[in-house]
């Protein structure tokens, strides 16, 4: 097949000799530490809304707010086109793509919760300051802050979960940033649903109870154990060894901790992490995992939808509730498709579920496409039957990227580095992944105006090309601990030529 050899235990060290129990203790730690994802989530969902609310346009862009309403009967794609109005959205995200690289060395050197519980104060301030915001200027600062808080919880929970769960799970562990995500998208949406009736304050309550899950996370963060990785990263083998005993509910750790400890000894022989990133041995993960899949997963579209989906359901002739309402439609759909993800990803693999549910989220966005171009603009509105078609294309659209390129996206980086360099190659992760969300985020409403329907086929095509990438490059993790990942990029048709040059090269110098 295409995308190359896959490990199989006799290329392994020590995979074999692993042993775990699904143990009270791993469920509590992996279930506080996936509450990062809820911060996340309930940005994502909440901020769509809000823009699309008239009491919140009326007090910061009263100029949209007219807009909107200058022609009741007529539905046009420019109505919400105002970069200040995107940037209340996107520099969120810019934000979170500067502070990553802070909570890389804090990952690092402190441990993975000092991260997450830095994350979830800086997110409560921000939500504080939005809810309370008199003038542009806050709720730019409030922005701020709420990105800062994502980007050191993005940084450090996928780590967190990758480095708790047992190899033979570790998809669907991982997945439970995914779940919590899509929770929180729901939740949010369904606050902006019950708010938008609450005049004139009601985007302030939706903006304020983002202050809920960072609180969550923040006590959550206090009680949880550091993963064992960490712990022997920063030199304390005892206790690693201890919570490794612990979270895989068996004294017999030996072999993993072995893995660990010799990961360790590696990682403090580096002495420029961010430099190692780029070494030959080290570039297929990079590529793949720190370039291509964050960047990926933004160029599908997806976050276009959840970011602006009110807006763009108003746009295309729903009213203000039936959009809210369509928009808790797609969120259900995100849900449900993280659950399946979670339930099958490690029985089917990782390639498996970005090919399948690719070629439907092709089919998705071209028939989108092709309703928006024969149904709509000009002043035509969308008959019943057909807005119901596309709000249904748009659930299945959600729903195959809810189980492939949304958890996924995370979950693949989180698993694909060496120990040495997995705290700085996830700050690249979350970098690239916050420009791509801030692009797009800053960039879809004017593309929405001026490609129209276009949009929807430039999504598509780009989704061709990433089914390529991973159908020939991207080997398959499922199932691989996650300190002998690299041993798949030794046995890949292609990236083995790479690989195997540096190491070539480093026993020529020795």
């Amino acid at each position: 097949m295409a995308g190359g050899a896959f490990a199989d235990g006799s290329t392994l060290k020590r995979a074999h000799l692993y042993e775990h129990k699904i143990t009270g203790y791993l469920i509590f730690s992996c279930i506080i530490g996936a509450l990062g994802g809820a911060l996340f989530g309930y940005d994502l969902g909440v901020s769509g809304g809000v823009t699309s609310m008239d009491d919140f346009l009326v007090e910061f862009f009263p100029h949209v707010y007219a807009r909107k309403h200058e022609k009741l009967q007529e539905t046009d794609y420019c109505k919400y086109d105002d970069q200040i109005l995107t940037l209340f959205t996107s520099s969120l995200y810019f934000a979170a793509l500067v502070s990553t690289f802070g909570a890389s060395s804090l990952t690092k050197n402190k441990g993975r919760r000092a991260s997450i519980l830095v994350g979830s104060v800086s997110f409560f301030c921000g939500a504080i300051i939005n809810a309370a915001a008199k003038n542009i200027a806050m709720l730019i600062i409030g922005r701020i802050l709420l990105g800062i808080g994502i980007g050191f919880g993005n940084q450090a929970v996928p780590l967190y979960l990758s480095e708790m769960a047992p190899a033979k799970i570790r998809g669907a562990v991982n997945q439970l940033f995914q779940l919590t995500t899509c929770l929180g998208i729901l939740i949010a949406n369904l606050v902006n649903y019950g708010t938008e009736k609450i005049h004139p304050w009601g985007w302030r309550l939706s903006l304020g109870l983002a202050t809920v899950p960072a609180i969550f996370m923040f006590i959550g963060g206090i009680f949880c154990p550091e993963t064992p990785n960490s712990l022997v990263e920063q030199g304390r083998m005892d206790e690693g060894r201890v919570v490794l005993e612990k979270i895989r509910g068996t004294r017999n750790v030996d072999a993993e901790f072995d893995d660990l400890i010799e990961a360790s000894r590696e990682a403090k022989s580096i002495k420029n992490p961010f430099q190692n990133l780029l070494l030959r041995k080290n570039r297929p993960q990079f590529i793949i995992g720190a370039i291509c899949i964050p960047a990926f997963q933004q160029l599908t579209g997806n976050n276009s939808i959840l970011f602006y989906a009110p807006v763009i359901f108003q746009t295309i002739g729903f009213g203000s509730g039936a959009s809210l309402y369509s928009s808790v439609i797609t969120s259900v759909a995100l849900v449900l498709a993280t659950l399946i993800s979670m339930a099958l990803v490690d029985k089917f693999g990782r390639r498996a579920f970005f090919l399948e549910a690719g070629t439907e989220m092709i089919i998705c966005m071209v028939a989108t496409a092709i309703v928006l171009a024969t149904c709509f603009g000009d002043g035509k509105q969308l008959s019943f039957g057909v807005a119901i078609f596309l709000v249904l294309v748009i659930f299945l659209f959600v729903l195959a990227y809810g189980r492939s390129w949304g958890p996924l996206g995370w979950l693949v980086p989180s698993e694909l580095f060496p120990l040495e360099i997995r705290s700085s190659a996830q700050s690249v992760v979350v970098c690239v992944n916050m420009i791509f969300t801030a692009i797009v985020a800053q960039f879809f409403l004017v593309s929405l105006c001026h490609l129209k329907y276009g949009i929807f086929l430039l999504f598509g095509g780009l989704i061709v090309l990433m089914s390529c990438f991973v159908y020939f490059l991207l080997p398959e993790t499922k199932q691989v601990p996650i300190e002998e990942i690299y041993l798949l990029f030794e046995n890949h048709w292609f990236w083995k030529n790479i690989v195997k040059d540096e190491n070539k090269g480093s026993e020529t110098q020795a």
